[in-house]
């Protein structure tokens, strides 16, 4: 795969991508992928961009310390959060002059037959527009991905839904690493796994501090991916330009080869 090549890109950003320890937005670093992501659309490149977040950012707009355990404080948090994050991305992407759209839906949705092909509609739709469609669960309704998620296996069933070419996940390491690098400073990157085998599974770990998900949810979403012929990257999301090499096959993070 290299630039030059059209390509449908499904990027996944997680919440340790969009905000700081503070659980304020990391500006600087939402920017930079919005101008890389903006960059790549105007390549030619059709764009789909799922976002978490939602939740950190209405934490902080209330200035309360601690992430809330209640479901209904954190659903509500997401309803306040979204839109500031809709916001921020419609100014973000508006100064390169691009449309972006806002897709909330939640997971049973892609379980019935009809109101999966009007999905797909519209994502076709909004890609022939020109539009970066921005992705996220309805967490003020469902609270699946708000307990479990962390957005990881939406994107994979989006990317698989919308025949993507790639899926990219940026997170807060590095990849997969052989043993927990937090623990073991020897701990090596899995550059490549080629399938998701007992022993890969085995190798994820839990959530992060800001998010929902963590590694064992990324091989879940891989495996979603790769069973529909897709391949997937999981990285660091502290460098966004990180996606120009990814698109042309260089060695970042972890890549999960598709099934043929």
């Amino acid at each position: 795969m290299s630039q030059e090549e059209k390509k449908r890109i499904v990027v996944k950003v997680g919440t340790s991508t969009l905000t700081h320890k503070t659980g304020k937005t990391n500006i600087a670093r939402m920017a930079k992928l919005v101008s890389v992501l903006a960059d790549l659309h105007n390549m030619g490149h059709e764009v789909i961009l799922v976002s978490s977040g939602a939740v950190s950012i209405g934490k902080g707009r209330l200035n309360i310390a601690e992430k809330p355990s209640e479901t209904q404080k954190l659903q509500a948090l997401a309803a306040i959060g979204q839109g500031e994050l809709m916001f921020m991305y419609d100014k973000l992407f508006g100064e390169y002059d691009v449309v972006v759209s806002q897709l909330l839906f939640t997971t049973d949705v892609l379980e019935r037959d009809h109101d999966r092909k009007h999905l797909l509609d519209t994502f076709n739709q909004l890609l022939d527009y020109g539009v970066i469609p921005i992705v996220n669960e309805n967490d003020s309704i469902s609270v699946d991905e708000l307990i479990n998620g962390d957005n990881d296996c939406l994107s994979a069933t989006v990317a698989a839904l919308i025949n993507a070419d790639l899926l990219v996940m940026f997170t807060d390491t590095d990849g997969l690493y052989d043993s927990n690098p937090r623990e073991n400073k020897d701990a090596k990157l899995i550059e490549l796994v080629e399938e998701i085998t007992d022993d890969i599974e085995s190798l994820a770990g839990g959530a992060g501090a800001r998010g929902t998900g963590g590694f064992a949810t990324k091989i879940k979403a891989a495996k979603i991916a790769t069973s529909a012929g897709i391949p997937v990257v999981v990285a660091n999301g502290n460098k966004p330009t990180k996606l120009y090499k990814i698109l042309d096959g260089g060695n970042v993070g972890t890549r999960f080869l598709p099934k043929e």
